[in-house]
């Protein structure tokens, strides 16, 4: 019943209010002009032949998640082809650049049943995977109308999200009857899916901690090296304020067990490179920093890599990596990146944007976790010093990450089920 009013009151709408509102964006840049026809449900591209998969994600977030199992399913099949849509426009020029073979970007259509309708026509879609948490009812029902399977993926309801769902559950509850499957990030997720509605929900782990590693340019990883020689080196990687400082104070102390320690800070805002470099240099500290191409020298106790993309160097070269924002209350970065890479990955204290994936590696026993910078820097001389210690916890974080990437496995056997 909600569905069938939400069409008809856009169909009314649509001229009035809507389409102002789509003009606007035109001329501020916001719409790409040159494939607006796409928005309007009106594609140029023919279908290709054979299984379609279709993935839809909001923006470049969910663009990026759906990459490993894009490529996964395309290696496995090779009579599938996939198309890709997303909402903006930074989302799909990445996905131009990033798609492989058989694989091709579309925008989504505005929220209008005869867009919708059009494009539903056009495609013939063999299998819906829906990557975000904005459920748009028109193509929902849409998708339903035409018996095409539908998943959501990797679903998140937070609890400002679940309280206003549960306020208006004869919605939700409408909406999610039309997917077939809703797969939540966490059992917590896949929980409250079922509470507000879902059919039929569960959890095969969150897709976002299957992604591809970051890239190592070879040549640049090269030049570091030759530049670090025997040094025993371990990084800080995406830092906020204050925490270079924390560490910095501990550095001298390390250096008291580690004579020849080098330690690469890499902050998550690297516009702060040189107040860094200040911070530092006021605690007694030899520094470097790489946006003005200063070497590190047997004298540099801190290399500051303030660019961007070049996250992948610190984690091969390294073997102990401290994850920042957990030093200070934001809520920490992903700390599975550099288990993938064969590291001992320390975090601090706060944790709690990570809480699910937190506790499934700490009852893996995959990840160490600190209270303060006394600890860091007990944690760090122990794992630098004693080799097999390093392997043990090096070892256990790789295996694990290892465990998480297996959800591509779990979602690309949903999807064959069902095609």
């Amino acid at each position: 019943m909600f569905i069938e009013i939400y069409d008809k009151l856009v169909k009314t709408l649509y001229p009035y209010a809507i389409q102002p509102y789509i003009n606007k964006r035109l001329k501020m840049g916001k719409e790409d002009t040159s494939r607006h026809n796409e928005r309007l449900g009106k594609p140029l591209l023919a279908r290709p032949e054979g299984k379609l998969i279709w993935l839809h994600g909001a923006s470049v977030g969910e663009s990026l998640s759906m990459l490993p199992l894009i490529h996964k399913l395309l290696k496995e099949n090779p009579t599938y082809n996939i198309m890709v849509t997303t909402g903006t426009i930074t989302s799909a020029e990445l996905m131009g650049k990033r798609l492989p073979e058989r694989a091709f970007h579309q925008y989504i259509p505005i929220d209008n049943p005869v867009f919708v309708k059009n494009f539903i026509k056009h495609w013939k879609p063999d299998i819906a995977l829906w990557f975000e948490s904005e459920f748009w009812p028109a193509m929902l029902g849409e998708i339903k109308k035409n018996k095409i399977p539908l998943i959501l993926v990797n679903g998140r309801i937070s609890d400002k999200t679940f309280d206003r769902w549960r306020m208006f559950k004869f919605v939700s509850k409408e909406l999610l009857s039309c997917f077939t499957l809703c797969l939540g990030q966490s059992d917590e997720d896949a929980r409250r899916l079922k509470i507000i509605g879902a059919p039929n929900a569960q959890c095969l782990g969150n897709i976002k901690y299957a992604g591809f590693n970051p890239p190592v340019d070879a040549n640049k990883r090269a030049e570091i090296l030759s530049q670090i020689g025997e040094r025993t080196t371990w990084a800080v990687i995406s830092t906020h304020h204050d925490e270079e400082a924390q560490i910095g104070k501990k550095i001298h102390e390390i250096k008291q067990q580690i004579p020849d320690l080098l330690t690469i800070i890499a902050p998550r805002h690297p516009q702060r490179g040189k107040d860094i470099q200040q911070q530092l240099n006021a605690l007694g500290l030899n520094t470097a920093l790489r946006t003005k191409q200063e070497k590190i020298t047997p004298e540099t106790d801190v290399y500051i890599a303030d660019t961007i993309g070049e996250v992948g160097i610190w984690y091969n070269l390294a073997p102990v990596i401290f994850i920042g924002g957990s030093l200070v209350p934001h809520g920490g970065q992903n700390f599975i990146e550099p288990c993938r890479f064969h590291d001992a990955v320390i975090v601090g204290p706060f944790m709690h944007n990570f809480t699910d994936v937190m506790n499934r590696a700490k009852k893996a026993d995959a990840i160490i976790q600190i209270k303060n910078t006394e600890q860091l820097a007990t944690e760090v001389i122990k794992l630098l010093q004693n080799k097999e210690f390093w392997q043990e916890r090096q070892e256990k974080a790789y295996n694990w990450a290892m465990k998480e990437a297996k959800v591509l496995d779990g979602i690309s056997d949903v999807i064959k089920e069902y095609l």
